[in-house]
């Protein structure tokens, strides 16, 4: 099983783990195939989205 870091870009995160894509929607992120999502980790997503990174990571480990 795959590891999720708030350090991996949405990218990264999304081919590692597709089903997260749900998680990051019901969030907030939208722009999931935008350029930012190749190039930005998720702590920073989730910092200019104005997000908790800690609660993100709880729901997207919650996927395991």
């Amino acid at each position: 099983m795959a590891t999720l870091t708030k350090e991996m870009t949405i990218g990264e995160i999304l081919r590692t783990k597709p089903e997260a894509a749900a998680v990051l929607m019901e969030a907030g992120m939208h722009c999931l195939g935008c350029p930012s999502a190749q190039g930005e980790s998720l702590e920073e997503a989730a910092m200019v989205h104005g997000m908790d990174i800690n609660d993100l990571m709880s729901k997207l480990e919650a996927l395991a």
